[in-house]
């Protein structure tokens, strides 16, 4: 017998041999259909596994994200059997689960797929599924895999053969196709049920500009039609909301091909929103104890190898500079500055905890094909801070750190989030991590308990620290369910030595501050861009670049429209007065379109009374209000920062 235990802690005795899907048939056979693979002591394997020893294990279903990732490169599978059986000779490369679905890489012989005969994969697709297929797995030697692939001619897979061993090698086969694949996959095809192939692209072998281009295949899966319809429609509301489509339209930002890719132009409406999101900091931030600090846009060579960030960092630096026989290098992070500052003073125990901020530029050599509107970019000012304090001191600082975090949230209507854990992997210390394996053990379990006590909602990612410390990565959700990376608050205990950092305690002896980097509205490059997509361009009053439009019926009241105007500009109110010859129709519907929060409409009735007839932005008519009355209530919204 042997002894499985679950995630809520009961332990149950089987014996040798059960696998998961069995197990699952023995709580309950609703659980059995919905099981898709299983997490067995941390690894996802297939559900026919067979287990022969003591292990914890996690049923999987739809709603884990293994689960969908399983079920996705299942799908992935299926893509290529209908491919196979439609185009005879196909060659395949890989096909992976992503984010949002899945796509296969395949050489298609110079032949082109289109959107006719995508359709026409999709319908071959839900035919095979509907033929109950098993996913079966087969151990197979290396010279048995190398002599299947060579018959077939496939150069794809006889790539991949080459990096592998006896004992590593796989295939999976479901109907008629067979794939050299690690695993795992879902227990066969009849669960998946709703499929939409979404496009198709062209991808370089190995993702290398010098290879063949191959033909990839996009598609997303569901286990039944409803869920599939409902992300078709989230991806046309996303398609409105895109933060590239609106950051034109509103006139927010723009790139040019003279300043060069991945460094953004703010427009001026884009800069009233980073002038907000600045004041918003900066307030906060007083309030907390944080000093403000301003550093120079490059730094010497001899700073950053102090630091450590060029042998850890440099393929993100831009190359360096050369002056008077010095080289310089752009500014990639702001910490090493602040260090410098905490260092150009004589500092005690007293001072502590000394928190630095800064919104600073910094410059990200990020590869061509990853930059992307706002959220990849290469020039990027960052809500940067450090935190100099004692470890007595740490639990406190760090926790205040994701306080503010929560604050911001309740500010900008971010309602779902989680904070990820990033640790470092042990087998790489003094490689991508530094070489300090009881500094890790100590600091991860400090940041562990904080997020434990706090009661903030975290998960555990392994490999993914900083290299100086862990750190925790902050991802938010948008209105319409789209997961952001926002910001990151991470644990510094390398960086103190390395730049000779010291303070006198207590007992008039000299100790390394602990540092807490963080950055809780991130940079304003990818929160601007999360922002105009969990809006749809509909900011708040207080962030909205024009807050009010004043639109006269006719010519013959643009002198108190112009009145109305001046008055709102006096309280600070950014306001607009739209006096063209156009008629009133027109002017709601343009301003409609700039998502202009409130429209003050002024008449022959406005006029008489001293009062304005007022529109709300996607809500239409609110009713007259005399002048006085309605400033007051746009003055308080905009100071209370109240969300949509």
């Amino acid at each position: 017998m042997i002894n499985i235990r679950f995630p809520d802690g009961a332990v149950r005795s089987y014996a040798k041999g059960i696998t998961p899907m069995a197990i699952a048939k023995s709580i309950a056979e609703g659980l059995a259909k919905k099981v898709i693979a299983a997490s067995i002591d941390g690894v996802v394997k297939d559900a026919s596994t067979p287990l022969n020893t003591d292990c914890e294990i996690k049923l999987l279903t739809w709603d884990d994200t293994d689960g969908k990732s399983t079920f996705w490169h299942s799908s992935a599978h299926l893509l290529a059997e209908a491919v196979e059986a439609t185009f005879p000779g196909v060659k395949f490369w890989v096909g992976p689960a992503i984010d949002k679905g899945f796509y296969y890489d395949m050489d298609l012989g110079g032949r082109h797929i289109s959107e006719e005969e995508l359709h026409s994969l999709e319908k071959k697709m839900d035919e095979l599924s509907k033929k109950n297929s098993e996913y079966i797995r087969k151990e197979i030697s290396k010279a048995d895999a190398v002599a299947y692939f060579t018959e077939k001619g496939d150069e794809y897979k006889l790539d991949l053969l080459s990096g592998l061993n006896d004992g590593e090698i796989t295939f999976y086969t479901q109907g008629d196709f067979t794939d050299l694949c690690r695993g795992p996959h879902i227990p066969h095809t009849g669960l998946i049920k709703a499929i939409k192939l979404t496009s198709i692209a062209g991808a370089y072998w190995k993702g290398d500009e010098k290879n063949k281009q191959l033909t990839r295949i996009y598609g997303v899966s569901f286990p039944n039609q409803k869920e599939l319809d409902e992300h078709l429609q989230m991806l046309e509301e996303a398609k409105k909301r895109d933060h590239r489509k609106l950051g034109k339209e509103l006139g927010i930002f723009t790139f040019d091909d003279d300043v060069g890719p991945g460094l953004p132009l703010w427009m001026p409406n884009g800069t009233i929103i980073i002038e907000e999101l600045e004041k918003l900091a900066k307030e906060t931030e007083l309030s907390a104890g944080y000093k403000r600090v301003v550093t120079p846009h490059i730094a010497k060579e001899s700073m950053y190898l102090t630091s450590g960030h060029l042998p850890y960092y440099q393929d993100s630096m831009y190359p360096p500079m050369e002056l008077e026989g010095v080289k310089y290098y752009l500014k990639a992070m702001n910490c090493p500055h602040h260090h410098k500052i905490f260092s150009a003073e004589s500092r005690s125990y007293k001072d502590l905890p000394l928190r630095l901020a800064e919104y600073g530029t910094c410059y990200r050599y990020e590869q061509s094909g990853e930059l992307f509107g706002l959220m990849r970019v290469r020039c990027l000012h960052m809500n940067d801070a450090h935190i100099y304090c004692s470890k007595d001191d740490f639990a406190s600082e760090f926790r205040a750190v994701n306080d503010m975090y929560i604050k911001y949230f309740k500010i900008f209507g971010i309602d779902k989030y989680v904070m990820r854990l990033s640790l470092h992997d042990p087998a790489k210390l003094g490689q991508k991590y530094i070489d300090e394996p009881e500094l890790w053990k100590e600091t991860e379990e400090m940041v562990r308990q904080v997020l434990v006590d706090s009661k903030i909602p975290y998960v555990e990612v392994p490999d993914e620290g900083a290299f100086y410390g862990p750190k925790i990565d902050v991802q938010i959700w948008s209105a319409i369910g789209r997961e952001f990376t926002l910001a990151t608050n991470q644990v510094d205990f390398a960086q103190g030595r390395r730049f000779g950092l010291q303070y006198t305690n207590r007992e008039n002896q000299s100790e390394t501050p602990l540092i807490i980097h963080r950055a809780p509205l991130g940079t304003h490059e990818r929160f601007i861009g999360f922002l105009l997509e969990h809006y749809a361009g509909k900011f708040p009053l207080w962030l909205a670049p024009v807050q009010v439009k004043v639109l006269p019926i006719s010519d013959k009241f643009n002198q108190y429209a112009s009145e109305v105007t001046q008055k709102l500009l006096s309280l600070g109110i950014r306001a607009e007065l739209d006096d063209r010859g156009e008629k009133i129709g027109k002017k709601i519907r343009d301003t409609e379109l700039l998502k202009v929060p409130y429209m003050f409409v002024i008449g022959e009735k406005e006029q008489t009374e001293g009062i304005v007839s007022v529109r709300r932005q996607g809500k239409g008519d609110a009713g007259q209000f005399p002048l006085s009355e309605i400033l007051t209530t746009l003055t308080s919204e905009i100071q209370n920062r109240h969300s949509n």
